[in-house]
């Protein structure tokens, strides 16, 4: 891109930003005002937002405070990222799919459960977040000389941890006999919450207040249950198992999630170690402020 793109866009940002600050400062409708009960309350501009002890915080107060601590700072980040994104682009620093990859797997083993909406909506946040940290790490580290050998030693040390072991996030139902099993899987089949019936009728006692809920585990762990790495193979996320027998009782999986294993080689990941030790090295805060200078900027909030 070039930079008299990268000064149209800021145009485009500061147009919008004057137009909102023009219906804030004219009174005119702005969209909390309109807004209806699923963006929040409707807002009269002419009344007080808060009454606190008989001290009202008018609806100008409120906007100056906004624009203030928040419009500024949102600004900056729209910019830096567009900055980052167009050196990336100009000097062709491109982030390998597979290292994304790795970074969202242990991003999503750090959550609770998600619905497949949730995590779509996560994932693509993640992603776009993590290219720009990547691509931001690597502009700044431009140029700084790391040895070969320092890189190969850190990947001696702690290229184990740049892998990702695979694992499964499961929910269960233990019960005594197959018969409960088969009265656990009909109630599921007709609609019944598999957490709600994990409370009723597992005999698990250390999930059982959980809905079940194992949390992701290792499928090379020894605490990953025997027999479920096998039922859950064949399983689709978000679905439940038939029941099966586990020594003298019997189960109903919950699979959540799979997460399958990553492993890097050193040529793969030097790129990122090289920038690792760089950062280190310089000591480089990760802020995209030192690469502003390299493009025309200009932007409102202009001194």
């Amino acid at each position: 891109m070039s930079k008299k793109l990268l000064l149209g866009i800021i145009v485009i940002l500061i147009i919008t930003n004057i137009a909102s600050l023009t219906f804030w400062n004219n009174g005119e409708e702005s969209p909390a005002e309109s807004a209806g009960e699923e963006n929040g309350p409707a807002i009269d501009t002419k009344e007080p937002v808060a009454t606190i002890g008989g001290e009202e915080i008018s609806y100008e107060n409120w906007m100056s405070s906004l624009r203030s601590n928040h419009g500024k700072k949102q600004l900056k980040t729209m910019v830096d990222h567009e900055v980052v994104a167009q050196l990336a682009e100009e000097k062709g620093i491109e982030i390998d799919e597979k290292v994304i990859d790795r970074e969202v797997a242990m991003l999503t083993a750090m959550q609770g459960v998600m619905t497949e909406e949730e995590y779509d909506e996560a994932e693509k946040g993640w992603r776009e977040d993590i290219r720009y940290r990547y691509q931001l790490e690597m502009l700044l580290t431009e140029g700084t000389d790391i040895p070969e050998g320092d890189m190969e030693s850190h990947y001696q040390t702690y290229g184990n941890q740049y892998n990702v072991t695979p694992s499964m996030q499961l929910s269960h139902i233990v019960v005594d006999d197959e018969e409960t099993a088969n009265k656990v899987k009909e109630e599921l089949d007709n609609g019944a919450s598999f957490n709600m019936l994990a409370q009723e009728y597992s005999t698990d006692e250390e999930s059982r207040d959980a809905g079940g809920y194992l949390g992701y585990i290792f499928t090379t762990s020894q605490f990953f249950p025997d027999g479920y790495e096998e039922v859950a193979a064949d399983m689709d996320e978000h679905s439940y198992s038939e029941p099966f027998a586990v020594g003298n009782q019997y189960a109903v999986i919950y699979l959540h999630k799979k997460l399958s294993g990553i492993d890097f080689t050193y040529e793969e990941m030097k790129p990122y170690i090289r920038t690792e030790l760089a950062m280190h090295k310089l000591d480089q805060t990760l802020t995209a402020e030192p690469l502003w200078e390299e493009l025309d900027i200009e932007w409102v909030y202009d001194e």
